[in-house]
Parts: structure tokens; C-alpha cells; sequence
């Protein structure tokens, strides 16, 4: 018997014991540093380290491993898809983070034929998938009548096909589209507000410069008395974390939290393409996640906003089981597409609207850039030579393939990292505090 390359071990922050998980056999324990010991010389007389998968015989573990990742690559077969489309790439606000700002794409020609044309496209390819349509920009709401009708016009497509949709936006023309999304099956309304009033003010602004807050507030309200699901995203760098909290106080005495059609999603502002010329406000991952910890602690209602996720340890403690092995984190090509109103297909919404990303097109005629597509969908945690060796790999499940393709100039045989570890040494103390008692 030998110790499982799965084992995730460390000690849980601020306390003296130590967590063991291992997403293979889907185990989670506290133990001793005694117990831990024990582990590392395979000492199992007072405890049954094999019954939970943390001592195990190589070969049942490589069998095991093997029949994982054939039922991941089935399940993932009949997963929902996600199809972004674009309508254009312009925006009304001005945001001081925006990655989409040295686009070159002049926002023209949207009409009725190459929305036709997208739902050929989705009604010929993803027929037998079960799918929902997701509007993205630039800004997908913008004034005027011509552009909120050709928006009505995706909508009724897609309730003439039982198709939902969902709206990724700047929010601050929501109340201008109310009846329009009263016609739609919607998925949710995503919102950002990256913090409160002045703090959100200084980063989210229109092109002349003019708050938003004020109005993506009230638009959120009225989202809500309409039963119009909403998930609230900030975006996260050192400029701003410190107003978490007051956010947080901000939605709770609104009374969007008790609505249960109200979540949270907080974003960290990274580097994407080439944007963020003032990087020294970007966090990395655990940069963010320790000042989360850090500010949680001391505010406490902070939780009833927002749960991190703090890699797995959100979903063991809600429900009480680890989630199953990730073989695979990015879902471009495989649970995820974007279109937009060029007639271009992309991976997704970190590659929509670059060029030299496009895998295809769907307007004015049909064609599928297969060797590009095959590049996106290879890529899982056995095409990448760190991820095959890692211990944490089935968590991780190789990040985010368009970060490692912008990082290192290509998405395949890179892994965009993630620091398992770290977060579940947070986040069992954050959601798990008996074991957090320094």
C-alpha cells in the first residue's frame, strides 16, 4: 500500500490540525498532527487510512483514475451548453479595467439575417444538446429603439425554440428592457456593481463620465419585484476589496439578500490580452482569497452576500460531499461557445472579438475551423505534462486554457495553475471555524 498521489494534506490556517482530502475517492477528514504523522509513515493501527482512500494499492488507484475520467467525458457528453452571443462590441460606460478596450471592431450590420443565421447554427449543431443562450458584449442593452428591437427579436427566437437566456451587463439600462425580458424564459440577469456608491462610481462611469450606481441599483430593485432572477458581480483588485464589506452591508439592507432569487459572483481583475496598464492593483488568485479571508473574519456578514468558493471547501461544507473529480476546468468548445454579430465563432468570451482566435463562422456561410477546434478540445489534465503528475490536479482541473494560451502563446500542453491548496487551507477554516482555533 502507498499514499494515494491524491492526497491533498495541509495544515487548516490559523490552527494547530490538519486537513486531508482527496477528490478521487471523494474523502475529506480533519486530523491530528499525531494522525497526520501517522499518515506520512503508514502507520494505519489507529486509523483506517485505506477504507478512506489515503493509502491505496497503485494499480485499483490507476483503475479507478481510468473509469473517472470515462464517466467525466460521458456526463460532460450530455451537458448543458452555454452559447454567448455578441451583438456588438460597444459600450456606454468607460470602465478603467476593460479588456475589451483596443478592440478594433466596428459595431455594424447587425440585422435580422445573421440572427436567423446563429439560430441555424445552433438549431443544426447543438440539436441534440440540451442549451441556453447567453447575451454578451461590449454591452448586449443599449438604447435606442432599432438595437432593443433586434434584442426582442434573439428573445423570441429563443422562446419560439423553449430555449432560456441569460444577460451578461452593465446594468445600467435594465429598466429601459423590463417588458422586453417579460417575453423571455430567463436564466438570470448578471449585474456589476464593483462597490458602493463612490467606490463604484470611480471605476464604472459612463463615456462622459457620469456615475451609474444610483441607476444599476435601482434597476436591480426592479429586476427583483419582477421575479427577475439577478447575480450580482463586483470585480476585485486592491482598489476596491476594502469596500467589500460595505457592499455587502449595502445589499443586505436593500433586502437583496433574503430575495432567493439573488446571488453573488465576485471577479478578479487580471490581466487579459492586452489591458491593465496599472497592474500593480491586480491580485493573483490567493492574493484575493487571503484578503477575503482576511476581511471575512473581521466582518463577518460578509458570508451573507457572498460565500467563496475557496476552491472545493464552499461546496463540502454546504453539502457536506466533495464535488466529483474536475478532469477538465475550461469549458471552451466542450459546454461553451461565443458568436458574434460578425458571423465569427470563438471558444469563448475571453477569446470572442480577438483576432487570430476565431474557430469558425456562421455568417455568410457555415465553416468550422477544425484543427483549431480540436486544439480546445484535447485540452484536459491528461494532455498537459505538469497537470498528469500533480496531486491537485482533480481540483484544479488544468485552470483556464485562454489565460495559459495568453500567458505562454498557446492553450494546449499548458496549465493555467491554480493554488488548491492554499484556498482549501482558507476555506476550511473560513466555513469550517471549530478547527480554526488560533
Amino acid at each position: 500500500m502507498k499514499l494515494s498521489r491524491f492526497n491533498i494534506i495541509s495544515e487548516i490556517k490559523d490552527s494547530d490540525e490538519y486537513f486531508i482530502l482527496n477528490s478521487l475517492y471523494g474523502s475529506a477528514d480533519v486530523i491530528s498532527n499525531i494522525t497526520y504523522n501517522d499518515l506520512l509513515k503508514g502507520n494505519s493501527e489507529n486509523y483506517d487510512f485505506a477504507s478512506r482512500g489515503y493509502l491505496v494499492d497503485p494499480e485499483a488507484e490507476k483503475s479507478l483514475f481510468r473509469n473517472a475520467y470515462l464517466k467525466f467525458l460521458d456526463e460532460r457528453e450530455t451537458d448543458e451548453v452555454q452559447l454567448f452571443f455578441i451583438p456588438g462590441y460597444s459600450c456606454n460606460f468607460s470602465c478603467s479595467y476593460c479588456y475589451q478596450a483596443d478592440f478594433r471592431i466596428k459595431d455594424t450590420g447587425l440585422d435580422k439575417d445573421i440572427i436567423d443565421a446563429f439560430f441555424m447554427h445552433v438549431d443544426e449543431d447543438f440539436a441534440e444538446r440540451r442549451r441556453y443562450i447567453t447575451l454578451f458584449g461590449g454591452e448586449p442593452l443599449l438604447p435606442g429603439k432599432p438595437h432593443m428591437n433586434l434584442i426582442k427579436y434573439i428573445i423570441e427566437c429563443a422562446v419560439g425554440r423553449n430555449t432560456d437566456v441569460a444577460v451578461v451587463t452593465n446594468g445600467y439600462h435594465v429598466i429601459d428592457y423590463i417588458d422586453i425580458f417579460r417575453l423571455a424564459r430567463l436564466r438570470e440577469i448578471q449585474v456589476t456593481l464593483d462597490g458602493t456608491r463612490v467606490v463604484h462610481d470611480r471605476r464604472r462611469t459612463l463615456k462622459n463620465g457620469k456615475g451609474t450606481f444610483d441607476r444599476i441599483a435601482e434597476g436591480v430593485d426592479m429586476l427583483l419585484e419582477n421575479n427577475i432572477p439577478v447575480n450580482l458581480r463586483m470585480v476585485v483588485d486592491r482598489d476596491n476589496i476594502e469596500n467589500l464589506p460595505a457592499l455587502a452591508q449595502f445589499a443586505i439592507d436593500r433586502g437583496w439578500t433574503a430575495s432567493g432569487i439573488f446571488s453573488t459572483q465576485l471577479g478578479r481583475n487580471y490581466e487579459l490580452h492586452d489591458c491593465q496598464v496599472g497592474r500593480e492593483k491586480l491580485f493573483s488568485r490567493i492574493e484575493m482569497y487571503s484578503e477575503l479571508y482576511r476581511l471575512i473574519k473581521r466582518h463577518p456578514h460578509i458570508l451573507d452576500f457572498h460565500k467563496p468558493a475557496f476552491a472545493v471547501s464552499r461546496a463540502l461544507y454546504e453539502t457536506g460531499e466533495l464535488p466529483a473529480p474536475l478532469f477538465d476546468a475550461c469549458p471552451g468548445t466542450k459546454t461553451e461557445w461565443a458568436f458574434d454579430f460578425t458571423g465569427n465563432i470563438y471558444s469563448c468570451t475571453a477569446t470572442a472579438g480577438k483576432k487570430g482566435e476565431e474557430l469558425g463562422r456562421f455568417f455568410p456561410e457555415r465553416v468550422m475551423y477544425r484543427e483549431k477546434i480540436e486544439q480546445w478540445e484535447e485540452r484536459d489534465i491528461l494532455s498537459i505534462g505538469e497537470c498528469r503528475e500533480c496531486s491537485l490536479s482533480l481540483i484544479c482541473g488544468g485552470g483556464c486554457a485562454a489565460v495559459a494560451g495568453n500567458r505562454n502563446g498557446s492553450t494546449t500542453g499548458c496549465p493555467d495553475c491554480r493554488p488548491v491548496k492554499e484556498l482549501l487551507e482558507l476555506g476550511i477554516a473560513t466555513y469550517f471555524p471549530e478547527y480554526a482555533s488560533k
